[in-house]
């Protein structure tokens, strides 16, 4: 596991001392190292992989690893691919010591050029000197540019068959689809807390380093999932702390706040009790803790909070200190879930106010202010409870019941549909607007009984259009109907028809005496509404008609 040093007398910071130098050694990426023993043993290796994942995961070990296992050639000098290389071997050697010169590292960060790649696509022509294959460990490649990234995809999509490809990158997003599409993708997990407090204490075993639990824990919350990142903490407490990992040297070093008196700062905090809340504060704040992790750990408590409410088995069944099952037991009945929910939103809020305040610690103490006076306030729910309580709306609104119960009846009563008309006339009443446009812009029916509809759609009508149709119907019937789609032309629809009865109306109407006399007199002027009355009172406004031509339409003179 131990990377060896080329110089007894020179340190080699853990995380490269302790980085992985086999695939049992590579920790939480136990995908990838099924995917590629399986590609090793059934002679199905991709030319191209591409690895993914946040920093210190090891991606670059990864990439180095997958190059040992490529040209390993065993101890006896015979061997092939195999996911256990030997580590003895010249090329294992040459490899781990990053001196083989058929793989080679590039580093896109500082060679993002075309001229770069294509120096490296005209050296891929040649065979490789001593491996089985000839390896491009190209890490960071999301940095590489446009034109790199072009003139390295046609070799990409058909190498010479002793070429791999290796890409590593923390910013997937940035990589064009088309290299994507030509490799094969390994997203790197994040270690857990665990298996980071697994390794520390090995490492720290194997370097005789004594340690406090919590002291590793904290450093593996803080690594936030990179291994890396948790080596150069534990590298940095130990010299802090004289080869003696301490609890308190690791949190005065990350400016961290005791647990359990941030445990206490949030039980004040929720009891109101403002006056012990900023003594606390001050309190940590003198003592190395800084703001935003003191903010940082009132939304982890109060998310811990959240979930033992829903499910109080976890009070048991996951690793709580013992201080933090007192302190959760007891706020239990004190905060609802609609509490710790605006806990967590004023809480969530105050990491932003934290990052433009003059003074992070001033808004600290406001948002605790804040959410100590408003966490004490009813919710919207308690208040209207309390309203009904204290009024007549209960016996005011046990007598609406009844009507509201009529109401809702008479709009769920089922409907006879036996035509068009009176599926129109439905949808008008129930205010379906979408619905009724579809039917009379975009669909022309053949056949409408109660039960069966035959009819043909437009293209351009909504996907979910005979889905919603079909419920509606069913909804309305109380049965299940029977819709067939006639495949051809939309033909003649409502629409269409609508508009056709109306501009006959209009032509018919234009041919009347009078009429005819007002659009001659008004040189331009046109119908544009027909206003239908009936024939007693177009008779008695236009006694020159005659009777057995009078229409039931006429105009709007509004023009």
């Amino acid at each position: 596991m131990a990377e060896e040093s080329t110089n007894e007398n020179q340190y080699v910071v853990l995380a490269r001392k302790y980085r992985p130098q086999n695939f049992e050694d590579l920790l939480g990426q136990d995908a990838l190292v099924q995917t590629l023993t399986n590609a090793i043993q059934n002679n199905r290796l991709h030319h191209a992989y591409i690895l993914t994942g946040i920093r210190g995961v090891g991606k670059t070990t990864t990439a180095r690893l997958i190059a040992r296992a490529l040209n390993c050639i065993g101890s006896d000098g015979k061997g092939g691919p195999t996911i256990h290389p030997c580590g003895v071997c010249d090329n294992c050697k040459a490899i781990a010591a990053g001196r083989h010169m058929d793989v080679m590292e590039l580093d896109a960060a500082s060679h993002t050029g075309v001229d770069d790649i294509r120096e490296l696509l005209d050296s891929a022509r040649y065979a490789p000197t001593n491996a089985r294959y000839k390896i491009y460990i190209i890490d960071e490649v999301h940095m590489l540019s446009k034109g790199a990234f072009n003139a390295l995809l046609k070799t990409l999509e058909e190498p010479p068959a002793h070429v791999k490809f290796i890409f590593a990158t923390t910013e997937i997003r940035k990589v064009p689809v088309t290299i994507l599409s030509r490799c094969q993708r390994f997203d790197l997990q994040r270690l857990t807390v665990e298996t980071l407090t697994t390794l520390f204490t090995k490492i720290l075993k194997n370097e005789n380093i004594p340690a406090e639990a919590e002291a590793l824990d904290i450093i593996a919350k803080a690594a936030d999932g990179s291994a890396r990142d948790g080596l150069s903490l534990l590298d940095q407490a130990i010299v802090l702390s004289n080869a003696d990992v301490k609890t308190d040297v690791v949190k005065k070093m990350l400016g961290l706040a005791d647990r359990s008196q941030t445990l206490a700062l949030f039980e004040n905090l929720v009891k109101g009790q403002m006056e012990t809340v900023l003594e606390m504060v001050a309190s940590q704040y003198t003592n190395g803790a800084t703001p935003m992790i003191v903010l940082q750990d009132l939304i982890n408590i109060t998310h811990d909070m959240a979930k033992i409410k829903i499910v109080p088995s976890l009070l048991e069944t996951t690793s709580f200190s013992e201080v933090e099952k007192k302190t959760f037991s007891s706020l239990s009945s004190e905060c609802s879930l609609a509490i710790l929910s605006k806990i967590w939103q004023m809480l969530i809020k105050g990491v932003s106010e934290l990052n433009l305040a003059p003074s992070a610690v001033d808004a600290l103490e406001m948002i605790l202010l804040r959410i100590a006076y408003s966490a004490a306030l009813p919710t919207p729910l308690e208040i209207l409870n309390e309203v009904k309580k204290n009024s007549n709306l209960i016996s005011s609104a046990q007598q609406a019941a009844p009507v509201e119960n009529e109401k809702k009846n008479n709009i769920t009563a089922y409907q006879t549909l036996n035509s068009i008309e009176d599926l129109l006339s439905y949808l008008e009443k129930t205010k379906k607007a979408l619905i009724e446009y579809s039917i009379k812009n975009e669909i022309c029916f053949q056949s409408f009984s109660d039960g069966h509809i035959a009819m043909t759609i437009s293209p351009k009508i909504h996907q979910d259009f005979i889905m919603n149709f079909h419920k509606l119907l069913t909804e309305a019937t109380g049965k299940k109907w029977e819709i067939e789609i006639i495949k051809g032309e939309l033909g003649e629809t409502i629409a269409d028809k609508e508009k056709t009865a109306v501009e006959a109306s209009k032509k018919n109407v234009a041919e009347y005496p009078l009429v005819k006399k007002i659009l001659e007199e008004f040189k331009g002027a046109k119908i544009e509404t027909i206003v239908r009355k009936n024939i007693q009172e177009l008779s008695e406004t236009e006694p020159d008609i005659p009777e057995e031509t009078m229409p039931i339409t006429y105009f709007d003179e509004e023009e």
